[in-house]
């Protein structure tokens, strides 16, 4: 197996994890994997009027760096642009948006509400 399969396995893993972790939270997942052209959010989750576009880091071993500076200025960007084209497309003009990062370790989920801005 490649690399880069088992990469894709791992995060799938930890992007299941998180989503039931959303739902056990009271959220509802509206999509996940959701892609705007080369773009793509991990999760979109619904909780009374947020939406949140999550971004989701799976590690094997807990990591002395912040899950918030494992996504860079430009996977941000990415993010941002995919959210406001999901926006657009399903009129969420009467919700409040937030961008969230979720790192999965062997330990848990470490859920990071509002970890940046648009």
């Amino acid at each position: 197996m490649s690399g880069r399969t088992q990469k894709r396995k791992t995060g799938d893993r930890g992007e299941r994890r998180v989503a039931l972790y959303l739902m056990l939270r009271g959220y509802r997942i509206l999509e996940r994997n959701w892609q705007y052209r080369h773009k793509e959010v991990d999760i979109i989750a619904r909780r009374g009027r947020v939406i949140a576009f999550v971004e989701v880091k799976t590690r094997m071993a807990p990591s002395a760096a912040s899950p918030q500076t494992a996504v860079t200025a430009a996977k941000r960007s990415n993010i941002v642009a995919a959210a406001g084209a999901y926006a657009l497309l399903h009129d969420v003009s009467r919700r409040t948006i937030r961008f969230d990062i979720a790192e999965v370790t062997p330990k848990g989920v470490n859920y990071i509400k509002n970890a940046f801005c648009k």
